[in-house]
Formats: structure tokens, sequence, C-alpha cells
């Protein structure tokens, strides 16, 4: 499965979140460039996110983003979802014949197997993984 740049930047994005969990709003020129990411393309990503309430933005000197529930009631699927839209099979035609049927039964399988890892997967769980990577890759926590 290849994510487009919304997705994976948005769960970029929601980790780094998640990470920085109450600690109250973080920049997000910060969460750019600790994820080496574009802070407009955030900032347009934080929008979706925000109307999906998955983030909550304050403006201001003291403002910034952050989770609107704590890490571990927000799924990878409901970011994915709020940036992309429904991951699902609606792409493919209903009335496929002989050998589309075939693909598009594999599609379906291989798009229900990803929405079960997806939602079976909150962004505690993203963040406690890119912490034990982080301390495997340097040999310390950052």
């Amino acid at each position: 499965m290849k994510g487009s740049a919304k997705g994976r930047y948005g769960l970029q994005l929601m980790v780094e979140l998640a990470l920085q969990a109450g600690r109250g709003p973080v920049l997000v020129a910060t969460i750019a460039a600790r994820q080496a990411l574009p802070a407009k393309f955030l900032r347009v990503l934080l929008g979706n996110l925000k109307t999906a309430g998955l983030v909550k933005v304050q403006r201001g000197p003291s403002g910034g983003c952050e989770l609107a529930r704590h890490p571990s009631h927000i799924t990878a699927l409901d970011v994915i979802e709020a940036l992309e839209g429904h991951l699902g099979t609606d792409s493919l035609p209903a009335d496929a014949t002989h050998g589309a049927r075939a693909i598009r039964e594999l599609w379906t399988r291989s798009t229900e197997a990803a929405r079960t890892i997806l939602q079976a997967t909150t962004l505690a769980d993203l963040a406690a993984r890119q912490q034990a990577l982080e301390v495997d890759s340097h040999g310390y926590s950052i």
C-alpha cells in the first residue's frame, strides 16, 4: 500500500503531537523542523485534522496545536480518513466482469486488511514505536 504525501505527513504530524501530548500547544514550525516537513503543508493538513476533531489549534503568542483527544483514542485510520477520505473500494467498478472480478476481490481483501491494521494502531502505539526506534538507532532516547 503506497500512501499519499497527505497521509504520510499527516501521520508524522500526529505522531509528533502524540510525543508532545500533555505539554501544551506545539508550534507548527517546531513540528516542521523536528520532522523535516514543509510548515506550509502542515498548516493545510491541520485544517482538515481540526475539522475532523482530531486536533485543537490555538492562535496567538502561546498558540500552536495539540491533540484533541488522548493519543490512545486516535487511530491511524482516523488520521488517514480525515485527510484522504474513506479508505475503501469505492474506486473500483461494481459491475466488474471476468478477470476484473478477481482483481476487485483482491483489492477488497487488501483494503479490508489495511483498514483493520490502521484501526488497531493508535497514535500512542506509533509514538511508543517511534521512541523505541530512536533509541535503537542512536543508542539513546531523543
